[in-house]
Parts: C-alpha cells; structure tokens; sequence
C-alpha cells in the first residue's frame, strides 16, 4: 500500500512539472533561459 502512495505522488509530482513547462511553452517562454531574453544570447524570439 505504502507503495502505491509513493508512486501516486511522484506521478503528480511529475505531472505537474510538465503542465508547467507546457504552459510556459505556449505563454512563449523559452525552456531553456526562462523568457528572459536579455540574458539568453538572443536565442529567444
């Protein structure tokens, strides 16, 4: 049982970091410098 409790959150845990990047990507946010183009290198839009 104790087993499936840790996989449940994790599985969330794993989840929920992919939504964000997801969301992030169609807000356009770059994942690799965070959408903060002045630091990037111009690698941003």
């Amino acid at each position: 049982m104790g087993t499936l409790i840790v996989l449940a959150i994790i599985a969330a845990a794993v989840g929920l970091a992919v939504r964000s990047m997801v969301r992030d990507k169609k807000n356009g946010k770059s994942l690799q410098c965070g959408g903060d183009c002045s630091r990037c290198g111009g690698h941003c839009h």
